[in-house]
């Protein structure tokens, strides 16, 4: 365990969504959840941008006005580690660096921090056999600009997007003067007391004829030598983001980096909806210990890639199915090479997860249960903090399907559902989970039949156990507080 990552909880939140601002948050940390979140807090991209809800950055130097300013977010830290996002694979196209580019072009002192399709292929030329083989995220991955200065057309690379041309503009990350631009972005970052940074997307920052353009090897781990080195140095730790086939993370998992479970969440719903622990538990006798387990986030809960090789195709359609029917909605594998023949390429299901638990109180409990009881280090989405359902209005209202699990609370609704029992018990399972001695222990998933589920730690004489019946409907956890003491039991 680094010494910057606690074994406790963590919170996500965007830097608006409790309350309004950064200051608000840090009202509603010290208010309605004091010393919860000790473990820490990710606060999504609270930095100028021009899109995608934070994630089409301009700069680092400074936080977005409207949020706070970089003292807020200091204040946060000296009770709650801070863990914030680094778009490493990308900028913004109405950013400082690239406004400049779209002025004076190749003549831009700021030129070299893109990729001009001319270092991919060189005549500038992209060939479609290479095209059809990338992990695409748009239908094409580059944009077209036209230089104001020269009026000379520059096809640039860019993996993310939904405009045309995209607002996200992808980096260099070969290039001198891009890395000297993420020493600075460090910089700030130490200079502020960060201690965690996500490095976002961060599988696409290779691009490389005649392969996918996603985690290529061995280039991705050269990159990782080099920005560990530069992140350690400023005493901040990395947690990269990788959505990719198992397989992936396992190879990171082995070379000693942290991961994200982006299995557990769908593994929980089909044990739910499919009636069976059977695949969730082969699943954790598995996976590394050395990773982030999350249930919501805000995106979606993760199906292709992650799960590729892991789920029955009919098995996946009802959990799919089910959640549609419960107001989810979904995103979809885009690469026509990259999608599957037997037709199920939905790449996340989007919703609130206590809704796409058909707000069942006790299966939601149970479900975090498992999250926290489940080696890694948890994170609650404040969606799922306060038990927050689908916000099927604010999708409509933008035409965005991710907005539904993205709702801003007000400070009188955070009040309002902070006094809700299933809130409360939340919390106190958090509390459990950051100070119990037996989860710094051994971790031992226990044999039982297909419709339970027994997971238990134990250190020394200290042990807390979770058993889960009847598929989510049914769950206590016993556990003693001092040794040889009574056991104590909270039915979920």
């Amino acid at each position: 365990m680094s010494a910057k990552i606690k074994n406790q909880v963590q919170l996500i939140t965007y830097p608006d969504s409790l309350g309004g601002d950064l200051s608000k948050l840090n009202y509603v940390l010290e208010n309605y959840f004091p010393g919860l979140f000790s473990g820490g807090v990710h606060i999504l991209p609270p930095f100028p941008s021009s899109g995608d809800r934070g994630f089409a950055p301009l700069t680092y130097s400074e936080i977005e006005p409207e949020f706070g300013t970089w003292d807020d977010i200091r204040k946060i830290g000296e009770e709650s580690p801070v863990l914030l996002d680094l778009m490493v694979n990308h900028i913004s196209s109405k950013s400082l660096f690239f406004q400049n580019f779209l002025e004076k072009g190749r003549r831009s002192e700021f030129s070299d921090l893109f990729i001009t399709l001319d270092k991919i292929w060189p005549d500038g030329i992209p060939l479609q056999k290479d095209i059809d083989k990338i992990f695409l995220r748009r239908f094409e991955p580059f944009s077209t600009f036209t230089i104001r200065q020269t009026g000379k057309v520059e096809k640039v690379w860019t993996t993310f997007g939904k405009t045309n041309p995209s607002e996200q503009i992808d980096l260099d990350i070969n290039s001198r003067i891009t890395r000297e631009l993420f020493f600075d972005f460090f910089k700030t970052f130490n200079k502020n007391n960060v201690k965690m940074v996500r490095l976002d997307a961060v599988g696409y920052v290779i691009k490389k004829r005649g392969t996918t353009c996603f985690f290529v090897e061995p280039e991705i781990y050269e990159f990782f030598d080099w920005i560990y080195e530069l992140a350690h140095s400023m005493d901040v730790e990395l947690i990269p983001e990788i959505h990719s086939d198992y397989e992936t993370q396992l190879k990171l998992a082995k070379k000693g980096y942290w991961i994200y479970d982006f299995i557990l969440p769908y593994a929980i719903l089909d044990a739910s909806i499919n009636g069976t622990f059977r695949r969730l538990k082969e699943y954790l006798q598995i996976r590394p210990h050395r990773q982030f387990t999350m249930l919501d986030c805000h995106d979606g809960v993760p199906l292709k890639p992650d799960l590729n090789g892991l789920y029955m195709r009919e098995d996946a359609q009802k959990v799919v199915d089910t959640c549609v029917s419960r107001g989810g909605n979904l995103s979809y594998i885009i690469s026509p090479t990259h999608q599957d023949a037997d037709g199920l390429n939905v790449h996340q299901i989007r919703g609130a997860y206590f809704s796409l638990l058909n707000c069942n109180d006790t299966a939601y409990l149970a479900a975090r249960a498992i999250q926290f009881f489940t080696p890694g280090i948890p994170q609650v989405y404040y969606v799922g903090l306060l038990a927050g359902e689908n916000d099927t209005d604010a999708v409509k209202k933008t035409g965005e399907g991710r907005e539904i699990n993205r709702h801003n609370f007000t400070l009188d609704e955070i009040e309002r559902d902070a006094e809700k029992e299933i809130v409360r018990k939340l919390v106190n399972l958090i509390k459990l989970r950051n100070t119990h001695s037996a989860f710094n222990g051994e971790f031992t998933i226990e044999k039982c039949d297909d419709d339970q589920l027994i997971l238990s730690w134990t250190k020394g004489d200290f042990f807390a156990k979770l058993v889960v019946d009847d598929y989510l409907h049914s769950a206590v956890i016993s556990y003693n507080e001092i040794v040889h003491g009574d056991i104590k039991t909270i039915k979920l």
